[in-house]
């Protein structure tokens, strides 16, 4: 049964979110269970898949994994959407997120896990990337958040299907408030809300549990 309350107990259908905005792990904290949906398909519609927002010293910039094939019609379900090596993808991202984050709190604490990943990381999958990435951060900023992809919506007594509608092009209508946290290029930009969950890794640590925290409503019931 779908449920129209963001609350915890609820679990959320999404897709493989690489590695997911702020909003979105709000969300997911919210909740506190995640299910990844493997066949989700027509990826190119979701960006969000394989593109992330950071800010570095000259403002915001999209980082994007490169895939394989026509990615503007591209109706492969999401476990078999294979990672392209083209134009050196892996160097350019840890590149962009040195200049970013290198400066910031917790870049240290994270850039040998994170360098792991994204720079010597053997994935072929688009969700293989993810899921490493999505771990990475649970165990990071110690998050009580449950993710699965092992079984099918229609199991759940109580959920929500978020798929195309958060992290997407268009803003989402979810009643979660972008609340402010330290960013080191505050000074120059001003706060940004909407990036990557890697920003508030960044730049808050494990700390960043309160900010995703606070975007929900106070009793952690929110309305979709």
């Amino acid at each position: 049964m779908e449920s129209n309350t963001l609350a915890r107990g609820t679990t959320l259908i999404t897709g493989s979110m690489c590695p997911g905005s702020v909003r979105y792990w709000a969300a997911a904290l919210a909740a506190g269970t995640v299910y990844i949906d493997p066949e989700e398909r027509h990826l190119p519609l979701r960006h969000s898949h394989h593109r992330y927002a950071i800010e570095g010293p000259n403002g915001v910039q999209q980082l994007t994994v490169p895939l394989v094939g026509e990615t503007h019609n591209m109706v492969t379900p999401m476990r078999e959407v294979r990672i392209s090596e083209h134009g050196n993808w892996r160097r350019l991202h840890w590149g962009a997120l040195y200049s970013a984050y290198g400066r910031t709190p917790y870049f240290d604490h994270i850039a040998s896990e994170l360098e792991a990943i994204i720079v010597d990381g053997h994935q072929t999958h688009l969700l293989e990337l993810n899921t490493q990435l999505q771990q990475l951060i649970v165990e990071f900023m110690d998050l009580p958040i449950q993710f699965s992809a092992q079984s099918t919506h229609q199991d759940f007594f109580n959920f929500i299907d978020l798929r195309g509608k958060i992290d997407m092009k268009r803003p989402d209508t979810l009643p979660l408030t972008d609340v402010p946290y330290y960013q080191v290029w505050a000074h120059r930009y001003g706060f940004v809300p909407r990036l990557s969950i890697l920003d508030l890794l960044m730049n808050e640590g494990r700390e960043g549990i309160f900010t995703l925290l606070r975007m929900a409503i106070t009793d952690n019931r929110c309305s979709i």
